[in-house]
């Protein structure tokens, strides 16, 4: 069949003024298939549009028509190839035959042009989304890449022989691919930035042996060259091996340690920028993972990196230096709203965060950005913006490169290639087209500034601002150039009552050894900071104490610039931190010994609103989804900084007065049940893949028994305050026969539970980087410190039955089970309810309540008679919970509903409904219990004991003693 004429060509779609030029392609074309005895077939809807759009496509039909023809007949422009394996198979087929360099060449050309003819065919008729030809480009690369490398690695090896490790392993080349081609966003007419590396020196085992290194170098050297070299046919990629190691300058190609070392100790701040998207695109994809293994601890920092923000915002100021410089104005990669932007916005974020948050370790912008939006770290509505506009400017980068095969990002200036490419994005002329482009480019532009905009940054245009000048003269104060007096009167007008010593505490930092060491980038981002720190003195209360605590934090976190960087960069958190540690020196010091969470300082909507036990639950498991839990230092860290930021967010909410005081306990109470219930959980697991499971007999059938967690004192009544100690009972419910655990280590059950309790005090309560998470006291157990560590349930209620002593029948008033197997709490909870409504002696329990609490007042109360103490002296919080204690243990046995509850108020709630107190004694003693613990976290978070004026409630106090005698006497 003999195709129709030129004037036939479908032109739907195509401006009228573009219709002649295409039919005499269409001429050109059938000209090209008669001198090559062709005979096509019909035209194929859509070929005059994606002609018009593409010159390219209609140059390669008319040079290389049986390509074209073949491509057209095969059925794949109808055909997505996701996962690129087509595309795969076709490459391996074209060069089965290829028997030299030059047939290698050919052969990669030819297929450049059939799949780059495919996917701007898909794309410019609409058969492709974005992602589809993005995804394309990326697999195009990929295996054109990888199949050179396969073919000249056989080629070398047969010259030098295989490269091998001095074991005898053999070697290969790693390629990395870099940008766009790494992030599996490639697009049509790109630059492939790659990287050479190879796993560990040796040499090869042929006749003619070479060193690893030369090796690939040679076969590095022969790689770009089969891809960059313009020949006849062309060319496959345009190769860019600066972003290597030194350079230009450097080797072409290294060994894995050396790019270790090089990066560990030369590796700048851009090179960071460029490896978030580094991926292995060819060669060992094996040993790659370990290479991004090695390379994650340079890119991702441990800790939060706010200095990514002046790095990126320096970067970019010189790339729009660079484009004004070349009249780029109107780049759509590199001006000013434009696809470089968006990746700035998505990757100064994983620069900062994504350390301490591998699920934000991605390579590609799309989903780094949504990744960004669900963690609320930028509100999801920019996000959409910034994703529309992504797409809108990459489908038009690419359909700007698909009209020659040209790396170009220039808006067109003639009024053809304006249409265009106007039509090519479903617009009807260049107006819209261009008010679109500039809508999506202005949106980007706006959420760059949101994220990278200096923060107070001194309007230089306005030299004579009040603001301008204030800054100055602050800066120079700060850096010792504005005169003793000046300095003074300066620090008086920002209402500092003691200006000198203020002044002296200033030069004493500055001129610190900690200051002095610091590096140039250190140095100034401290410079920039101390100004606005200063600045916010004025509008404080208490500026004198603040500016103290604030020089505190400084000294401390000065070595760790990035938390310079952290406060310089956001302001919202310098003056959420003057704010704090002016209320409170006990949050100035949590601060000052974990700068890690100045991060949370931030976001003032979570750091006043901490979560509840359900939201506490869901934040630890994000926290140590982040890490695995077979690395013990990492989650030992990672809980210990969960600790710390929650009780941070209580701290700020109660110092502010959002969280009443039985709120604060409530919260503190969770945290620690929270993070006992994952310890348990964590330890157990780690037991039980050492040595089984705990199995025992019990009346001819398995019991699988279980460890669990009984809070004792203020944990047990849910009144936990900061800083608060835990009183720990481990209880275990093995019994029975054949009491052992199933693993090939099998131990005795009782050996297995006293081993993870003790695990669990090692996980507790040791010291590491990130401090310690809780004293635990566990002296209630039976016997005391004299013990068993971990007791059968059987044996608990034994010793309560028949040895406990009166006190350890009080303390377990305020007893109740907080983490581990639900089965022994409920168990526990049926003893605990069964020895305290034990029928009782009341003037005996009466007397022995009495002589112990008088003992106390002689071993523990306040002897100055000017100070009262909250907690120990008399009509104090210990006399209401002794009262409380000893009307539980006389009454329960016949008012059961006394053994309900653990804490102190609700149990008063019930002596009051059952009529043993009166209703205005309890209310009296809830509200005075209240008061007093409320007064207690007041002082706590002023880094104070417990203790007032001895003229501090006197008639509560009074009263207190008075219901004490009426009781006890």
């Amino acid at each position: 069949m003999t195709l129709p004429s030129p004037q036939q060509l479908p032109l739907e779609g195509v401006p009228e003024a573009a219709r002649e030029g295409l039919r005499h392609l269409a001429a050109d074309f059938l000209g090209a298939c008669g001198e090559r005895g062709l005979e096509p077939g019909p035209w194929p809807e859509g070929l005059g549009q994606v002609w018009y759009h593409s010159d390219f496509v209609a140059r390669t039909a008319v040079r290389r028509p049986g390509l074209f023809l073949e491509l057209l007949h095969s059925g794949d422009l109808d055909r997505a190839d996701a996962a690129g394996e087509g595309l795969r198979a076709r490459i391996r087929h074209a060069l089965e035959t290829v028997t030299d360099e030059a047939g290698l060449m050919r052969a990669l050309r030819r297929m450049r042009h059939r799949e780059m003819c495919r996917i701007a065919w898909r794309d410019l008729l609409g058969s492709a989304p974005l992602e589809e030809t993005l995804a394309d480009l990326t697999h195009l690369a990929e295996g054109l890449i990888d199949a050179a490398l396969d073919w000249l690695h056989a080629d070398l090896v047969r010259r030098h022989g295989e490269p091998r490790d001095a074991e005898g392993t053999p070697q290969r080349l790693v390629v990395l691919g870099m940008g766009k081609l790494g992030g599996g966003e490639l697009n049509f007419s790109s630059d492939i930035d790659l990287i050479f590396a190879y796993p560990r020196p040796g040499e090869t085992d042929g006749p003619r042996p070479l060193e690893n290194q030369q090796f690939f170098i040679r076969l590095g050297q022969r790689l770009i060259k089969v891809l960059h070299e313009q020949t006849a046919d062309g060319f496959v990629f345009r190769v860019d091996m600066r972003l290597r190691p030194f350079g230009d300058a450097g080797p072409l190609v290294m060994s894995f340690d050396a790019l270790e070392d090089y990066y560990e100790s030369h590796g700048r701040e851009w090179e960071r920028y460029a490896l978030i998207k580094a991926r292995a695109v060819a060669g060992d994809r094996d040993s790659a993972d370990h290479l991004h293994a090695l390379l994650r601890p340079f890119v991702y920092r441990r800790y939060l990196d706010y200095g990514a923000f002046a790095s990126l915002r320096e970067m970019k100021a010189l790339i729009n230096r660079e484009a004004a410089r070349k009249g780029k104005e109107a780049d759509i990669k590199l001006g000013a709203g434009g696809i470089r932007e968006v990746e700035f916005v998505g990757q100064a974020f994983q620069l900062i965060r994504a350390g301490r948050d591998p699920s934000l370790q991605l390579r590609g912008i799309v989903p780094v950005l949504r990744r960004l939006a669900e963690q609320d770290l930028i509100p999801a509505y920019a996000v959409e913006q910034l994703l529309e506009a992504y797409a809108f400017l990459r489908r038009t980068e690419n359909h700007l490169q698909m009209v020659a095969d040209q790396q170009t990002h220039c808006l067109p200036s003639d009024a053809a290639a304006r249409l265009r490419l106007a039509r090519s994005m479903g617009f009807d002329d260049w107006t819209a087209f261009h008010q679109t482009l500039e809508r999506h480019m202005q949106r980007v532009h706006e959420q760059f500034e949101q994220v990278f905009a200096a923060p107070q940054r001194v309007d230089e245009e306005d030299e004579a601002s009040p603001q301008t000048e204030t800054h100055r003269e602050l800066a120079a104060l700060w850096g010792g150039g504005l005169g003793r007096e000046r300095a003074l009167g300066v620090l008086q007008e920002l209402g500092l009552e003691e200006p000198a010593r203020a002044l002296e505490h200033l030069e004493q930092l500055r001129e610190s050894s900690t200051c002095r060491a610091l590096t140039a980038t250190g140095r100034s981002r401290l410079d920039r900071l101390m100004p606005l720190l200063l600045g916010l003195l004025s509008g404080l209360q208490a500026p004198d104490v603040t500016l103290d605590r604030l020089l505190r934090l400084v000294q401390t976190i000065a070595r760790r610039s990035v938390y310079l960087s952290l406060l310089v960069e956001n302001p919202l958190a310098l003056s959420q931190l003057a704010r704090l540690c002016q209320a409170s020196p006990w949050i100035a010091e949590h601060l000052t010994r974990h700068p890690l969470l100045l991060d949370e300082l931030l976001d003032p909507r979570s750091l006043y609103d901490p979560p509840d036990r359900a939201g506490l639950m869901t934040a630890m498991e994000e926290e140590l989804v982040q890490v695995p839990l077979d690395d013990l230092e990492q989650v030992m860290d990672r809980l210990r900084l969960f600790k710390q930021v929650q009780v941070l967010k209580v701290a700020a909410a109660d110092i502010m007065d959002v969280l009443p005081v039985m709120k604060v306990s409530d919260h503190l109470t969770w945290i620690a049940e929270v993070i006992l219930e994952k310890v348990v959980a964590l330890v157990t697991q780690q037991m039980e893949s050492r040595y089984g499971r705990p199995r025992c007999v019990v009346d001819g059938e398995t019991h699988t028994p279980g460890f669990a967690v009984v809070g004792y004192g203020k944990l047990g009544g849910l009144e936990l305050g900061y800083g608060s100690d835990l009183d720990l009972v481990f209880l275990h419910d093995s019994r029975g026969e054949q009491a052992c655990t199933d693993g090939e280590r099998s131990l005795d059950n009782s050996e297995f539970f006293a081993r993870l309790g003790q695990r669990v005090l090692h996980f507790l309560g040791a010291f590491t980087g990130a401090g310690r998470l809780y004293e635990v006291d566990t002296r209630l157990r039976p016997s005391g410190a004299a013990g068993l560590l971990v007791v059968s349930l059987d044996a608990f209620e034994d010793y309560q039955l028949h040895s406990a002593w009166t006190w350890e029948h009080q303390a377990l008033v305020r007893a109740r089970p907080v983490a581990g197997d639900r089965r022994i709490a409920e168990a526990f909870q049926a003893m605990r309810a069964r020895v305290l409504s034990r029928q009782r002696d009341a003037e005996e329990l009466r007397r022995q309540v009495r002589e112990m609490r008088e003992k106390m007042w002689k071993e523990h109360a306040s002897r100055d008679p000017g100070r009262f103490d909250l907690k120990k002296d008399p009509g104090g919080i210990a006399d209401i919970e002794f009262m409380v204690q000893y009307l539980v243990l006389a009454h329960a046995d016949r008012q059961p509903g006394l053994t309900t509850y653990p804490d102190n108020v609700r149990i008063l709630e019930t002596l009051m409904e059952t009529g043993l107190i009166p209703r205005e004694d309890a209310l009296f003693l809830m509200d005075t219990y209240r008061a007093f613990r409320d007064r207690i976290h007041e002082l706590t978070l002023q880094d104070q004991p417990a203790r007032v004026g001895a003229d501090d409630w006197r008639q509560e106090r009074d009263r207190v003693r008075q219901i004490w005698k009426t009781l006890m006497h």
